[in-house]
C-alpha cells in the first residue's frame, strides 16, 4: 500500500544548492511520477510527498520545502484551505497551484494568486495523461525552476547546461549589469500614444489588476492589448477579473473583431493575438500557430503587429514572467520610436521576460510595480 505521506531524508552533503520539492497530490500515481521527474533533475530533489493538505502542513516544517507542488481537489483538506496554513508556516516556499483545467478550478488558481500562491499549472484530467504529456513534465519543471532561478545557476555544476525546454529564466542581476541596463535606457517617445501593450507571464495576473486599475482613467480612448502567458479558460477569467478592477471592457480577443478605443483585449489561451489593417480598421487576428519562445499565445508576435501599425505611438509594458518572451518584440518597438517600460526586478516574480528587454536595450524606463500606472499614465496623457 503506498504511503500517504513520505519525507525524505536529510540531504547528503554536496547537494544543499538543489531545490527542495514538496508534492502534494491525492493521486499516488501524480506524486510518484512527479518526485521522480524532479528526482532526475540535477538541480532539484524531493522532499516530500502528501496525499493531501492536512498531512502535508503536518510535514512541512520537517520537508522544508523551497516549492511546494499544491493541488487543488483532494479529500480531508483542499488545496485552498491548506495554501494559507502552509504559507503561515513556511512564508518563503513559493507554491504552485495544480489543477485539471475547468472554469471552477481556474478561478480558484487565480484568487490562490491573490492569497500567496506564486503560479499554477493545468494539469491534464487522468492519470494517463499526466504519465504521456511530456508538455506538462517539462512545463511544470520548467515554472519550478524559475521559482529558483538563482539557486539554480548555483546548484548545477560548470560545465552543465540546461535543456532548452526547461531552462531557466535570468537569475539575480550583478551590479556590472544592472549600470550596463541603466546605460541603455532610450528617451520616451514624443509622440502620444494610440495605443497599449502589455506582456506577461509567472506574477502576470497579480501585475495586470494593479496597473490595469491605476490605468483605467488614462485608457479611456486607447486600446489596450494583453497577452498574458496562459492555457484556455484561465484567459477568459482573467479578462473578467481586468474588467472588474479597471471598470472596463475587457475580453478576450476575436479573430477579425475591430480594434476600438476604452477596450481590453487579452489574447485566447493556446492563440496568438495581433492587430492587422483591414478596410481602413485595425483589428484582431487570432490564430493557431506554431509555439514562440515555449509559448502560446506569446508576447513578441503582438509587438511586433502594433509596432508595424502605430510606430512610435506605442507604449508596451513588459511585466514579471519567466523567460525571454517579448524581448525581441519590445526592441522592435523602441527602434520604431515607440516606448516600453519594464517592471523591475525586486518586485517581479520573475525577472526574465522584463529582465530580458532591459537587457535588449528597449527600455525608456525599468520602474518598480506601483510606479509602472502612474508613469504610464503620464505617457498616454501625452507627456513625460
Amino acid at each position: 500500500m503506498t504511503s500517504l505521506a513520505t519525507v525524505a531524508p536529510n540531504q547528503e552533503p554536496g547537494v544543499s544548492n538543489a531545490i527542495r520539492v514538496m508534492v502534494v497530490d491525492d493521486s499516488a500515481v501524480v506524486r510518484g511520477l512527479v518526485a521522480r521527474w524532479v528526482d532526475e533533475d540535477p538541480d532539484m530533489e524531493t522532499v516530500g510527498r502528501f496525499a493531501n493538505g492536512q498531512i502535508a502542513l503536518a510535514g512541512i516544517v520537517k520537508a522544508a520545502p523551497d516549492v511546494i507542488i499544491l493541488d487543488i481537489e483532494m479529500p480531508v483538506m483542499d488545496g485552498m484551505t491548506a495554501l494559507p496554513q502552509l504559507l503561515k508556516l513556511k512564508p518563503e516556499v513559493k507554491v504552485i497551484m495544480s489543477s485539471t483545467l475547468t472554469r471552477k478550478n481556474a478561478e480558484i488558481s487565480l484568487q490562490a494568486l491573490s492569497l500567496g500562491a506564486t503560479d499554477y499549472i493545468p494539469k491534464p484530467e487522468t492519470n494517463r495523461g499526466v504519465t504521456t504529456s511530456q508538455e506538462f513534465r517539462s512545463e511544470l519543471l520548467r515554472k519550478v525552476k524559475a521559482m529558483m532561478s538563482g539557486r539554480v545557476a548555483a546548484a548545477r555544476p560548470v560545465g552543465q547546461s540546461a535543456t532548452p525546454a526547461t531552462a531557466p529564466a535570468p537569475s539575480a542581476t550583478p551590479a556590472a549589469a544592472v549600470a550596463r541596463v541603466a546605460s541603455q535606457l532610450r528617451p520616451f517617445s514624443s509622440v502620444k500614444p494610440k495605443i497599449l501593450a502589455i506582456g506577461s507571464s509567472t506574477g502576470g495576473p497579480q501585475a495586470l489588476a494593479v496597473v490595469i486599475e491605476a490605468l483605467a482613467p488614462a485608457t479611456a480612448d486607447i486600446p489596450v492589448l494583453i497577452t498574458q502567458h496562459m492555457p484556455p479558460t484561465f484567459t477568459a477569467i482573467l479578462a473578467e477579473h481586468l474588467a472588474r478592477s479597471s471598470g472596463r471592457t475587457a475580453k478576450e480577443g476575436e479573430d477579425g473583431e475591430i480594434v476600438v478605443p476604452g477596450t481590453i483585449y487579452v489574447a485566447p489561451g493556446g492563440l496568438h493575438m495581433e492587430v492587422r489593417q483591414k478596410a481602413g480598421e485595425t483589428v484582431l487576428h487570432v490564430y493557431d500557430g506554431p509555439v514562440i519562445n515555449y509559448c502560446k499565445p506569446a508576447v513578441d508576435p503582438m509587438f511586433e503587429s502594433v509596432m508595424k501599425i502605430y510606430g512610435s505611438a506605442v507604449l508596451a509594458l513588459v511585466l514579471t514572467g519567466m523567460g525571454h518572451d517579448g524581448a525581441a518584440g519590445a526592441k522592435m518597438i523602441a527602434d520604431a520610436g515607440g516606448s516600453v517600460i519594464a517592471q523591475d526586478e525586486a518586485t517581479s516574480v520573475v525577472w526574465g521576460m522584463p529582465g530580458a528587454a532591459a537587457e535588449a536595450g528597449a527600455c525608456a524606463a525599468i520602474l518598480p510595480l506601483e510606479g509602472i500606472g502612474p508613469k504610464a499614465s503620464t505617457v498616454l496623457r501625452g507627456g513625460i
